[in-house]
This record gives structure tokens, C-alpha cells and sequence, in this order.
């Protein structure tokens, strides 16, 4: 399989999930199983496996924005970084879903911050703890 395939399945499975985050917040098992376990260790297994194939295959390194890009280079390891976003930014979603259920915040507050995660991670965070923050306060 190549690298675009895998990327093009992990873009609709991760869209999947985020569209459950969206549409059924109040569904636990969507945020105790599906996004907060199964996707993001669907994608960590398909991380893991990329970074064990493609070891020592780059000349690249994490010391340099240099040596990133060259990292980067290699399509499966440019891949594998994504996937890492991918895992991590829904895992920040799901944590704004369950915070806000527990906290009682309207999920009409939460679905933009939830927007912003999903395409731009840490602005989107940002957004949910400061609707968070004035939401506590209101």
C-alpha cells in the first residue's frame, strides 16, 4: 500500500471520528472507545509500523528544523508525522467533549472549538479552555 493510500484513509477515518464528536457528545462509549481509544490506537499501530520500517532510512534528525525537513523528505515518515497529528489533535478533541459534558458547557460552544482542533490542534484548544474559562465564570 502506499503512503497516499494510507493517508487517504486515515483523513476518512479520521473525519469519522470527529464527526461523531460532533454529532453524539453525549454518547460515552463515542468518547471512552472509539475516539478516545480505538482511532487513536489504530493510528499509533500505523505509526509504530511506519517508524519501525522506515528506521535509519533518512538521514534526517529532530535536532534541526534542517534535519526535520529532511526527515520530512521521506513520503512514509512525512506520513507517519501526520498520523501523530492525527492521533493526538483527536485526543484533544475528545478531552474538550468530555470536559464540557462533565462541566456542563453547551456542546453548541464546544462544536467551533471542536472545528478548530480538528483542522488548526492547539488554536482549537486554546478556543475550548478560553469558552471554558468565561463559561465557568458566566
Amino acid at each position: 500500500m502506499s503512503p497516499e493510500r494510507v493517508f487517504a484513509i486515515a483523513n476518512l477515518v479520521a473525519a469519522a471520528a470527529w464527526l461523531l464528536l460532533a454529532v453524539l457528545p453525549r454518547q460515552r462509549r463515542v468518547t471512552t472507545i472509539v475516539t478516545g481509544t480505538a482511532v487513536p490506537a489504530f493510528f499509533a499501530v500505523a505509526y509504530i509500523a511506519i517508524i519501525g520500517s522506515q528506521w535509519g532510512t533518512s538521514s534526517g534528525s529532530f535536532s534541526t528544523l534542517g534535519g526535520v525537513s529532511t526527515l520530512f523528505a521521506n513520503p512514509w515518515l512525512l506520513l507517519a508525522g501526520w498520523l501523530h497529528y492525527l492521533a493526538f489533535d483527536l485526543l484533544a478533541g475528545t478531552w474538550e467533549v468530555s470536559d464540557a459534558r462533565e462541566r456542563d458547557v453547551p456542546h453548541l460552544l464546544v462544536v467551533p472549538c471542536l472545528a478548530l482542533t480538528f483542522m488548526f490542534g492547539p488554536a482549537g484548544w486554546l478556543l475550548y479552555n478560553g469558552v471554558r474559562a468565561r463559561y465557568r465564570r458566566a
